[in-house]
């Protein structure tokens, strides 16, 4: 499986039994599924099935689904409305008797307004059911054209999430050299610190100078950040092997991420290192970002 992105766009015709329509649907990020139906009138029947279908098939994102529908020009249904069309036929006749008039033509009647009048086909139930079976026959395709454009720009995501995983690799990598966590660096720095301790006035209880020793040597080891920082890399490489729906999960290792970039920027005592912190920060922002992206 892919990863897919939660933006995405696709359009879809179609026409039967009469009918012309346009199905166009619309994602973009969101915490949850969120589904919003805009139908044509006489369409409502509908939503259900299309609700189903879209929960069956996508996770998240905020989905718009638009369909507009026009009956055939050809299909329209005309009446003559016979009371109408008797009592002009009868003012006529009258204006004849009396004024000598030349009688009416049939297509003159006609054409006068409310004599002849459209109206509503009565469908046979099997017709309607045919038609509605063929927009969600449309309908499918459509969110399936949807899907695929989903996974094709999921797959340029995944481009760039690898590329930044690569540069907090590079980050981590070049802080595990840095000097300022090599041994002599660290007992050097720790021996100094120490010594102010000892020196201090007035002098620091027994109890006291042990809780700040154990502080200076947690603040002076690092690896303990910088391990999870790779492993963090590491589990989120495996989720775009996995693939699928994990966006969430995406968005969580990004907040584990920053926390231990965090850490390492408080506990750092050399400008270098608070250099290469400050970078990972923004590198792990910069993926933050694309994961928001992500299914």
């Amino acid at each position: 499986m892919t990863i897919a992105s939660m933006t995405g766009f696709a359009r879809a015709e179609g026409h039967a039994e009469g009918f012309s329509w346009a199905w166009e649907i619309k994602t973009v990020n969101s915490k949850s599924l969120d589904l919003r139906f805009r139908l044509a009138p006489g369409f409502d029947a509908l939503e259900v099935p299309l609700r189903l279908l879209l929960s069956q098939t996508l996770q998240r994102g905020s989905v718009a689904l638009t369909l507009t529908a026009a009956r055939a020009a050809s299909s329209a249904a005309l009446r003559v409305n016979r009371a109408a069309m008797v009592l002009v036929a009868t003012l006529a006749a009258e204006l004849v008797e009396l004024h000598g008039a030349a009688p009416p033509r049939a297509d003159g009647l006609l054409a006068l307004r409310g004599v002849l009048e459209g109206g509503e086909f009565e469908e046979p139930e099997a017709v309607r059911e045919g038609r509605q079976a063929a927009l969600l026959a449309s309908a499918r395709q459509c969110i399936a054209d949807l899907v695929a454009v989903r996974r094709e720009e999921g797959a340029r995501l995944a481009s760039v999430l690898e590329t930044r995983f690569a540069e907090i690799d590079a980050l981590v990598a070049e802080a595990d050299a840095a000097a300022a966590l090599q041994p002599e660096a660290i007992k050097s720095r720790l021996r100094a610190q120490l010594t102010a301790l000892l020196e201090a006035t007035p002098a620091l209880s027994e109890e006291r100078l042990a809780q700040e020793a154990a502080l200076l040597a947690a603040k002076a080891d690092l690896r303990e950040e910088l391990d999870r920082l790779k492993a963090h890399v590491a589990a989120a490489r495996e989720l775009l092997d996995v693939g699928g729906a994990v966006g969430r999960r995406f968005d969580f290792l990004c907040q584990e991420l920053n926390r231990e970039a965090n850490t390492l920027c408080s506990k750092s005592s050399d400008l270098a290192l608070t250099r290469i912190g400050l970078g990972l920060k923004a590198a792990i922002e910069q993926l933050r970002e694309q994961v928001q992206n992500i299914e």
